[in-house]
Order: structure tokens, then sequence, then C-alpha cells
């Protein structure tokens, strides 16, 4: 399905640490909607082995957690307990900092005022989207995948009403998380879903001119993937074609890395931007693993995973 892992000639610029979609909580093994056995207790111990395995590297300079770090099952009373104790186990990274980005999950179980302190994810007004650049090379943009949400904003709060506003204009279910009737691409307006606000598209078009003036590489993150060739189109976000446009404007954008669909995936867009969704930590029975590094090279990223994240070498195309 992925390309192999080739032998690396020169040394990488950096490397950083990932995983996707832990979704711990202290409760029984479950299934998913499509019946997908769910490990809730054991998703911890990946992440355990996941932050021992980046430390024994002592290469890594941060690590990516792709969100979802709690299920949506976790009983509401623990919580904020659930999600400190998976946060405690991220800390226990002694590379750099830890990246964290929200997933629905996260907010079946606190509200953003609650959540973003907890991920140290500082921004304004219960916004999560950031940028950082760790070496003068490259810049990673994270984007808030909900940010037009039936989910983690106050009822009244008018991202939420624009949210049930296109779900109702696209979804015809009574359970607005339901695909059912729904075709191709037109499959993501569920509930589990969001997308992007104006001001938040205003933003990214922002820093990806300022990327494209300072000559750098930007890596893409997002809890919801963003091309249809690499997900499942229930898992899409809300707007993907207009963010693809927008990063199509420019020549800048390299690779784009989701979570959410768990299964994983693997494609290159028509304008050569790789897009790789990873498997679920969650989703990992005892004893088997889902977490990976990736290797950056100035022309190449390479993801080195373990058991069920596939190794995936990603060679980036020419200037045009």
């Amino acid at each position: 399905m992925f390309s192999s892992n080739g032998l690396a000639t020169t040394q990488p610029l950096f490397s950083f640490g990932l995983i996707a979609d832990v979704q711990y909580a202290d409760i029984p093994d479950g299934r998913s909607f499509l019946g997908v056995p769910r490990y809730y207790r054991h998703s911890i111990l990946v992440l355990q082995r996941a932050v021992n395995e980046w430390n024994t590297h002592q290469k890594h300079m941060f690590v990516i957690n792709l969100g979802d770090i709690v299920d949506g099952f976790c009983p509401k009373d623990q919580s904020l307990g659930t999600v400190q104790k998976v946060v405690d186990e991220f800390e226990m990274f002694r590379g750099g900092p830890v990246y964290h980005m929200i997933g629905n999950h996260c907010l079946y179980n606190l509200p953003r005022s609650k959540l973003l302190p907890l991920l140290k994810i500082q921004t304004l007004d219960g916004r999560a989207y950031y940028d950082f650049s760790p070496v003068p090379e490259y810049r990673f943009v994270v984007l808030d995948g909900y940010d037009i949400s039936a989910i983690g904003w106050p009822q009244d709060h008018p991202k939420t009403l624009e949210a049930m506003k296109i779900l109702r204009e696209k979804n015809p279910n009574e359970n607005k998380n339901s695909p059912d009737n729904l075709e191709g691409p037109e499959r993501r307006f569920v509930m589990f879903n969001g997308g992007l606000g104006k001001e938040q598209m205003e933003w990214l078009d922002g820093v990806l001119l300022d990327a494209t003036k300072l000559k750098q590489k930007v890596i893409v993150c997002c809890h919801l993937p963003l091309d249809p060739g690499a997900a499942n189109m229930d898992t899409l976000l809300w707007n993907y074609d207009e963010v693809m446009n927008l990063m199509h404007r420019y020549n800048c954008v390299k690779a784009c890395l989701a979570g959410h669909d768990h299964i994983g995936g693997y494609s290159i867009d028509s304008h050569g931007i790789h897009h790789r969704v990873f498997e679920a930590a969650l989703e990992c029975p005892p004893g088997t693993n889902a977490f990976g590094y990736i290797d950056v090279y100035d022309d190449r990223i390479s993801l080195i995973g373990t058991d069920r994240m596939e190794s995936t070498d990603m060679h980036f195309s020419p200037p045009s």
C-alpha cells in the first residue's frame, strides 16, 4: 500500500515523534459503530511505549499528537482527570515540546475552555490553530478542524449555530452523526466532523504567504483528513475542498498529516502534496503498537512506523 522505507544517505535536518487517536478510557474493551474492536485501557500502554521509544532515540525535537487523546465513552465525571492522565504521559517525553490538536472525542469530554489549557494550546477566544517553526527551513501549521462545529462550543455560540445550519442543509438524517443516504464526499457532513471558519482561512492564507516569502516548506497537521484519496469520505473536513484550493495556490505545502480515520491511508494529490492519515493507537490489540517518528530532509520526509503504523517515504515534487 505504501512505499517501502529506504535507507537515508544523508542526515535528517530534524526528526519528531507522532501518534494519533489514543482515545484512552478506563472502561472495558468495546467496538466502533462498524464493529471494529477498540482497546480502551491498552491504548495508554501504546502511548507509554511510544514515549519510551522516542526518549530512547534521544534525537526527536518534539512530538505531535494528532488528536483524540480520550474517548467519548469515558464517564463524564472522569473526563477532566482522564485528559490530565494522558497529558501527563505525553509530558514524560524529554526531547522537547508536545504539540496537541483537538479532535471530536476530546470535545465530547470537555468544552474548549477547559480542554485547551490542559493541552497547552495558548490562543485567544478558544481558537485551537497555530503554527511553529522548529528550523528556519520548515514551518508546521496546526489547523483547528472543529472551528465550525456542533461540539465543543456553547450551544448558542455563533460557530455552533453555523455548524447546525450546515448540517441541516447537507444531512437529511434525523441523526446528524449518520451519513446514511449521503453519497461520495457528501458523507462528510456529519456531526463528528467540522470545518474551518472564515477567520482561520484568512489566517492560513497569511501563514502560507509568509512561508512562501521565507522559502519555507510547510507541513499541515489537522485531526481531520483533507484529501478524499487518503481517507473514508465520512471522515473528511467539511470544507476540505476550500482548504485544498487555498494550499494549491502556493508551492510551499509539502505534506498534510491527519488522524480520525483509524484505518490509516496515504495519497499524493494533484499538486504533489502528500497526505498521510495515521493508524489509531486505540485499535491496537494488546501487545501491538501504532506510533512512529518522521525524519525530515530538505527533499522529503520519511515516516518510520511500528507494527500497525506503516512506514512511508514522501519525496517532494520539484518546484514548478
